[in-house]
């Protein structure tokens, strides 16, 4: 069980955990000192601290914005695994270190996870830069849904496209004109994989 709180750490927990509801990532020390009216942020960085203390809160070296609950809200959470290419495929580097407080059950899905998205391929779908995506794992998808795909190596490249099957090709479409689509024929329809179903997108403010 986590240590008890002082009437201003909770305050600040509290405030944490609402902006992760509102808007997918933690605020910043600037927003915690203007939400709660203050000038300095000496002082929200000793409550910061306390709260890791306790083992509320964890933290990451460098990192913008990088406090993160140590649990997500209810016990439910979503965790970001990587990044996703909307352009060429690109390594998705698991990093389950950080938790999105937000019940699955909003998308849907009794389970999934989130994926940053990299590039504009799939802008007329209106998924942009830095969105992140919510995918369902899943081996399949229907005929022109958007999926999290792999190619050639299991999680290590992966893209965001419209997934187009016939029987004698898997086409990987972009929705932005200026990309063309990827197109798998005969024997290399085996080198593509489908990590999960595209649900839907957290755009971070």
């Amino acid at each position: 069980m986590n240590a008890p709180l002082t009437p201003r750490q909770d305050s600040v927990l509290k405030y944490i955990r609402k902006h992760y509801e509102e808007h997918g990532i933690p605020p910043t020390v600037r927003e915690i000192c203007y939400h709660l009216g203050l000038k300095g942020h000496s002082g929200i960085h000793r409550i910061l601290n306390s709260l890791k203390t306790k083992g509320y809160l964890t933290t990451q070296s460098g990192k913008y914005r990088s406090w993160t609950l140590t649990e997500g809200l209810a016990g439910k959470s979503i965790p970001v695994l990587g990044a996703i290419a909307a352009g060429s495929p690109i390594e998705a580097v698991v990093n389950s270190a950080e938790y999105l407080p937000i019940d699955p059950g909003i998308f849907g899905a009794d389970n999934c996870f989130a994926l940053t998205v990299c590039g504009d391929s799939m802008i007329e779908a209106h998924i942009l830069d830095g969105d992140l995506a919510i995918i369902q794992p899943q081996p399949s998808v229907n005929n022109g849904q958007i999926a999290a795909v792999t190619v050639e190596d299991i999680l290590l490249e992966a893209t965001l496209k419209i997934v187009k099957i016939s029987r004698n090709t898997i086409e990987l479409h972009p929705a932005n004109p200026l990309y063309e689509p990827i197109i798998f024929k005969a024997k290399e329809k085996k080198r593509v994989r489908i990590i999960g179903k595209f649900l839907g997108i957290i755009r971070r403010a």
